[in-house]
């Protein structure tokens, strides 16, 4: 619910603008050429600063006067005056610049908000502005001195910073989660964790078909487990995701993860596990002089062109490591089948490479650490996740479309092809 001061504030902007269009007069601004000299010699921006700020005096001025009329002149049927003048500010590129405003009111003495000053008070969305130079690097500690244009500008201390971050975050993170995502056309959902000061975080980012990435939602649990992967699907099966549609799940071979698919998509999930995370497990069972050899070997395989020749390269690699590292054959094994599902699926190599592993969350798990560089002190509550939502959110924003996304229509056909034939009587109303 909106608080008062917002209902009033919103009526007057809505009243200035019905003014502005009905009066139609002009409202000029005169400036002494030595003033504007002077102002150039400190720099153009100066000029427009100095110009901008008096041009606002102006307009409330102008407005006061439509409001109250004339100062020092009788006015029959009075209804509004003037009541002296008070402090306050304007925002201008994310600071708060004081300016001096004239208060009106009505014969019962009812204050009456100025159109003008809400708007020059709303200025450029303050949160917004701070949220976006520290999502560009910016610490709340510099942030003062690198963003100051005004001599007297004020709310840009650390502190300050900080609590319009807060807000700014808070509401970012809450957009995030609470997106609708129905309207999304999925071939593919990637699903990942890591661990991200101490605290594991899983991430779900989605493949459309026409080939762009789309932040899904995130989780923030203790560890990788099933509960906290669940309670993410549940949360995208409650914004609009259909699960009972045919998709690849490209995952990073987590056993709660696997669960947690299965359980909301059924056979309706194809599971594709991540094959560099597949390559990094084998390898940590093997000495160091074998890990390139192995890798190679691995890589190979998984580089063949069809499913039989990569599954007969990767067999015999397995039959090699049982003899003499038993350890790493197993690992190998594990899930093997999983990894080659877009082998199976016949996905053309080109997209097939871009859905063979997580990276696609990697490079944007990357982006949330070079955003979070500047935190220094982690605390509880949800800063946490605040941070890695924006991290994502600035991901998303450079994303671009899928390798091999000319090659996605070619994967729906053969996803289509998988899904369950519809009964007679559907048919029927769906052509009606």
């Amino acid at each position: 619910m909106k608080e008062t001061y917002q209902i009033e504030g919103q009526q007057a902007v809505k009243r200035l603008k019905q003014m502005a269009e009905q009066s139609g007069h002009a409202v000029q601004l005169v400036l002494p050429l030595a003033e504007v000299v002077a102002w150039l010699q400190k720099g153009v921006g100066a000029l427009m600063r100095e110009a901008g700020l008096q041009l606002m005096q102006l307009v409330m001025q102008d407005e006061v006067q439509q409001l109250a009329g004339e100062r020092s002149q009788r006015q029959e049927n009075r209804q509004r005056y003037r009541w002296g003048t008070e402090k306050g500010f304007c925002v201008v590129q994310g600071q708060k610049v004081p300016i001096e405003r004239t208060r009106v009111r009505t014969l019962d003495r009812r204050e009456v908000r100025l159109g003008s000053y809400e708007l020059f008070r709303r200025g450029e969305p303050l949160n917004e502005t701070v949220w976006s130079r520290l999502m560009a690097g910016l610490s709340t500690r510099n942030y003062g001195p690198m963003v100051r244009e005004f001599l007297e500008a004020y709310g840009i201390n650390k502190s300050a910073v900080s609590a319009h971050f807060i807000e700014a975050s808070r509401e970012k993170l809450r957009q995030l989660m609470e997106r609708p995502l129905g309207h999304l056309r999925l071939c593919a959902v990637v699903i990942d964790a890591t661990v991200f000061e101490g605290q594991h975080v899983v991430v779900a980012i989605g493949i459309g078909r026409d080939g762009r990435k789309t932040v899904l939602g995130l989780r923030e649990g203790a560890s990788e487990n099933a509960t906290v992967v669940a309670e993410l699907l549940s949360d995208l099966l409650n914004r609009g995701v259909d699960f009972t549609q045919p998709r690849l799940y490209v995952l990073d071979g987590g056993k709660a993860l696997h669960a947690a698919v299965e359980r909301h998509a059924g056979k309706a999930g194809l599971i594709q596990r991540c094959q560099v995370h597949k390559k990094r497990n084998v390898l940590e069972h093997l000495p160091q002089q074998q890990q390139a050899l192995v890798g190679a070997r691995l890589a190979g395989a998984y580089e063949q062109p069809d499913y039989a020749r990569a599954k007969r390269e990767l067999d015999q690699l397995h039959e090699e490591l049982m003899r003499s590292y038993p350890s790493a054959a197993r690992s190998l094994a594990e899930g093997l089948e999983e990894t080659l599902t877009v082998h199976r699926l016949e996905v053309p190599l080109k997209l097939r490479r871009t859905l063979a592993s997580t990276n696609i969350i990697e490079s944007a798990f990357s982006i949330v650490e070079t955003v979070c560089r500047n935190v220094k002190r982690w605390h509880a509550g949800d800063q946490r996740e605040r941070w890695v939502g924006s991290g994502l959110l600035v991901a998303e924003q450079q994303f671009r479309r899928v390798q091999g996304f000319r090659e996605i229509p070619r994967l729906v056909s053969i996803l289509d092809a998988l899904a369950p034939p519809q009964p007679a009587f559907a048919k029927r109303k769906g052509a009606a």
